[in-house]
């Protein structure tokens, strides 16, 4: 299905100027200068497009799709460039599509709990807006204030209140596409049920914009909740701390989140926690729950106990905005400092059963070092998300390191486990699509974005293209 190099059409000067009378002179930019930043993402992966547009309305989105369908040139949606993939790199050059303008939060509806916004709202914004009104938009991800809510949804984003909240897909209702042949649709609903016809919603989240270009989204919303209060636990292993993570999840508790750091990542960011032996430790985990105040608080203390009890060498509790916001703001300062200290560095956010967790964790040892790697492993403990931060002291080490790689994710395949939980594809990990999916799986897929987009011109270069 990879369309030949000279598939596309380049952008010429006549294409250039269909595109400024279609969509407007403001909204288009042609400066090699200002398309820099438009080249990158949140990974090393880089290429210059040949014209970003900046549309304001999903009419503008229509026009430039339909100009791209006629002159066949591709098209690469893009949130705000978080994505750790290169889902948003134009790898074939053509048009880069921001949708960072299209920002507003149109609506906070209290009394039918839901939310409709552009694409190019601040994740961390729709949840401070929704607060604003005690309500609640639970997803997180690590980046929720840089990231956009289109991104979270094309990548079915998480973050740590997966294991109670669920993914972004659990809060899209419906939204509104424009399809890659330029024409506008609805999909999905603005209700809590809804059955008519295929979920084309649904397919859409996670389809990393290579089927359309969301230009609104209707977002559920829920009840803010009363309290939440935290607990931090040091174990002597990472291998011990996933013992008393599975202990947690099997004694009748649901905490809304349950993060680790081991103690590669403790070295890098444990001065910056006010907790005593933190950087002796071995493993850092995070525990929260939140709810009614009197029943969060007892079940804290269940929780702390159960660490105690699974050989966790301390328990401290957080229960105030002040210490819990220093706690996450220490766990989201990771792989910053893990990229700052590394001329080599790869993220991979693999998912194993709960209960392999620690089978895992104990055999990444052994593999880093017959690869000559370093291996930084910290996530999201309480629903089997593990982000392995692959590490190496010279960027001429990529071959054995990637081979290490596959070894660890047909190790997680062997597991009853997924190569990606939240990142994606993209471009970067295509090449890793085999190990999990079948040649059949492939072409059926193949065959949908095909249904969607018979030319191909929308994000190229992705996932199975």
């Amino acid at each position: 299905m990879k369309p030949s190099p000279s598939f596309y059409t380049a952008i010429t000067p006549e294409i250039v100027v269909r595109i400024r009378e279609a969509i407007g002179d403001d909204a288009v930019i042609s400066d090699p200068e200002k398309l820099e930043p438009f080249g990158k993402d949140a990974t090393e992966l880089y290429r210059l497009p040949d014209l970003v547009v900046e549309p304001v309305s999903a009419k503008q989105i229509q026009l430039l799709l339909r100009l791209a369908n006629a002159y066949r040139f591709p098209v690469t949606p893009r949130g705000l460039g978080t994505g750790l993939t290169g889902g948003a790199v134009p790898v074939s050059g053509g048009v880069l599509l921001s949708l960072a303008k299209m920002n507003r939060i149109l609506t906070i509806d209290p009394e039918n709990l839901i939310a409709v916004v552009e694409p190019g709202v601040i994740t961390g914004d729709l949840k401070k807006a929704a607060q604003s009104k005690r309500l609640f938009y639970p997803p997180d991800p690590a980046s929720v204030d840089t990231c956009s809510i289109g991104g979270n949804a094309a990548t079915n984003a998480g973050g740590a209140s997966c294991i109670k909240y669920g993914t972004t897909r659990n809060y899209i209702l419906g939204v509104e596409l424009v399809l890659p042949s330029g024409e506008k649709i609805q999909a999905g609903v603005q209700t809590r049920k809804g059955v008519v016809g295929y979920d084309l919603a649904q397919l859409l989240i996670g389809s990393e914009g290579t089927l359309g270009v969301i230009t609104k989204l209707f977002v559920k919303l829920i009840p803010l909740p009363p309290a939440v209060t935290t607990l931090v636990a040091l174990f002597p292993d990472l291998s011990t701390a996933m013992k008393a993570v599975t202990a947690l999840l099997t004694s009748g508790h649901l905490p809304s989140a349950v993060e680790f750091m081991d103690h590669q990542c403790l070295k890098l960011v444990g001065d910056l926690l006010p907790l005593a032996g933190v950087q002796e430790s071995k493993t850092f985990l995070l525990v929260e729950t939140d709810g009614a105040p009197k029943v969060i608080h007892r079940e804290i203390e269940q929780m702390g106990e159960i660490c105690l009890e699974h050989e966790a060498a301390d328990v401290f509790l957080a229960p105030d905005s002040h210490k819990r916001a220093q706690m996450w703001e220490v766990r989201r300062q990771v792989s910053l400092r893990i990229e700052e200290h590394a001329p080599l560095y790869i993220p991979e956010d693999v998912v194993v059963p709960l209960g392999r967790i620690a089978e895992f964790i104990e055999k990444l040892p052994e593999l880093a070092a017959s690869f000559g790697m370093k291996i930084y492993s910290f996530g999201h403990a309480g629903d089997g998300n593990i982000h392995l931060n692959i590490t190496a002291g010279s960027r001429d080490a990529i071959r054995r390191i990637e081979e290490g790689i596959d070894v660890i994710l047909k190790l997680v395949l062997s597991m009853g486990g997924t190569i990606s939980g939240e990142h994606g594809i993209g471009f970067v990990k295509k090449r890793l699509l085999l190990l999990e999916l079948s040649p059949e799986s492939i072409r059926l897929q193949q065959e949908i974005k095909r249904v969607f987009d018979p030319n191909l011109i929308l994000n190229p270069g992705k996932v199975f293209l």
